[in-house]
């Protein structure tokens, strides 16, 4: 990829960003499902969705702490909630209407955690997925942008969940055949790579690592503007792949989801972009060049 191409792509993501685009789906095993409550099988609605899937596990299904020990089973220590919202209506007192009540919306909310957070639920519990037979094929330019990162951080497949872990400096990824592409697995690796570039041992990058060593918080400006990053960084690491085709419109629907969350602020994508193409440099191992150049300026 030509380095004016870090441009090409930014111009395009934004093209797709002031369109409607389709909502983000996760593309692996479980991506495909509508978030769920495992209890009452009932699928969760609004912005529920998304705070769902963007917790980035396999599975659809979630329950509370309660309805884990009902069936036998427990959180697993140490994991975090997720936060879902409702809304339930109350009666209250309004001397003004000839009823002497109204009905108004009360916003509330709960903690859920995904059946891969939790241990010793019966199996018989939780409904099959169904096994993808997909072959993985390993793409050999992507494999080469991973084989080659300076600094590269341990990478861990088979787990449910594809995220990075900063206070172990890991990479944690679904088994490649769970994607439903090659081009699909190798584009969340890269945005997850892309995600290690922050780590005080890379590039230091605010967001990433706070210091008590936390990710900043979920749902957070921090914390979005750093998927932001992920995202672009992954965008431009699949045009040096040669599969950027078939990542990008996913990677915009993913990019507009935080965007809405920012207040639709677009002129982020941008500033994103700079960090994120700082961050595809260090991993194609061009980050001293860089700050040589930068240097000079």
């Amino acid at each position: 990829m030509k380095a004016d191409a870090y441009q090409v792509i930014t111009d395009r993501i934004i093209g797709l960003l002031e369109k409607a685009v389709v909502p983000w789906q996760k593309p692996w095993q479980g991506g495909d499902m509508v978030p769920r409550n495992l209890t009452s099988k009932r699928e969760y609605r609004g912005v529920n969705v998304f705070l769902l899937h963007a917790m980035m596990y396999e599975s659809p299904f979630w329950l509370t702490f309660n309805q884990a020990k009902e069936l036998g089973g427990h959180v697993k220590k140490g994991e975090r909630a997720c936060p879902v919202v409702f809304w339930k209506w109350l009666d209250v007192d309004a001397p003004q209407e000839p009823s002497g009540k109204k009905t108004v919306p009360f916003l509330r909310w709960y903690s859920v955690f995904n059946v891969a957070q939790c241990e010793d639920i019966p199996p018989d519990q939780i409904p099959s997925l169904g096994e993808r037979q997909r072959e993985h094929s390993p793409i050999a330019e992507a494999e080469r942008i991973v084989a080659g990162m300076p600094k590269r951080p341990e990478i861990r497949q088979g787990g449910g969940r594809a995220c990075y872990v900063p206070s172990v400096d890991r990479v944690d990824m679904p088994k490649p055949e769970s994607f439903l592409s090659g081009q699909d697995y190798y584009s969340v690796l890269f945005h997850e790579l892309t995600h290690s570039t922050g780590h005080e041992c890379r590039l230091n990058r605010k967001g990433v690592t706070s210091p008590d060593g936390e990710w900043s918080a979920f749902g957070s400006t921090p914390y979005a503007r750093e998927e932001l990053v992920a995202e672009m960084g992954a965008a431009f690491l699949a045009g040096h792949a040669g599969i950027v085709e078939r990542t990008i419109d996913n990677s915009a629907a993913y990019l507009q989801s935080w965007l809405e969350r920012l207040k639709e602020d677009s002129r982020l994508i941008v500033q994103a972009a700079a960090q994120a193409q700082k961050a595809a440099d260090f991993i194609l191992g061009r980050h001293s060049v860089q700050q040589e150049t930068e240097s000079e300026q």
